[in-house]
């Protein structure tokens, strides 16, 4: 006959042993995360940044392709522009709170050949961009279209300008901040405003 006592001990044995072990059959949780834990960190995307970034469809075989061209501005957007065969001069930019870029949108449209290269320079939240085109550049012949074309602000629009029968435009140059814009070839000049656009 067992004692009464030794049946207290294993029941009180029996008690630890059920609060203190482990059920294998119970899933393991992790604690609650706290208020800030539980925050989710904010996808990096931003209303109208969602293509990718276009490439220019002319081939190129030699160091330093021409046909595409990007630059940086201090905020941290950066603005990317590439020729068209056929189409002309596009132009998208990143935000840095977006992972992708904007639609890639037509800055000069021509059906003509895409001359020399594209130049970008950026003066403080103002870009400028140089581009050429002809009938015969594959052939050696000089441009015929040359843009000079200008981006400030939040960049969705831009001013571009057309000469024709001209080299292409060589230096830039800016003053007031970004507000104004000179482009330079020998003793012929280009100037736009950031009030008034462009003005011969």
């Amino acid at each position: 006959m067992k004692h009464p006592l030794a049946s207290a001990g294993m029941l009180l044995l029996v008690t630890v042993a059920a609060c203190g072990g482990q059920d294998p059959t119970i899933a393991r949780t992790s604690p609650a995360p706290s208020a800030s834990e539980s925050a989710a960190t904010p996808a990096k995307t931003a209303k109208g940044y969602s293509y990718g970034l276009r490439k220019s469809d002319i081939p190129w075989h030699g160091a330093g392709d021409p046909y595409n061209a990007m630059v940086a501005l201090d905020d941290g957007r950066r603005v990317a522009m590439h020729y068209r065969r056929g189409k002309g001069l596009y132009e998208q930019h990143s935000d840095p709170q977006a992972d992708g870029w904007t639609r890639p949108s037509l800055i000069y449209g021509t059906n003509t050949e895409a001359c020399q290269g594209i130049h970008l320079r950026a003066f403080g939240g103002t870009v400028t961009a140089t581009a050429d085109f002809g009938h015969y550049c594959s052939d050696g012949e000089p441009p015929m279209e040359s843009i000079a074309a200008v981006g400030a602000g939040n960049l969705r629009t831009w001013d571009h300008h057309l000469t024709r029968s001209f080299d292409g435009w060589e230096r830039v140059s800016a003053g007031d901040g970004g507000r104004e814009i000179t482009f330079r070839r020998g003793s012929s000049t280009l100037r736009w405003t950031r009030s008034g656009g462009f003005s011969n």
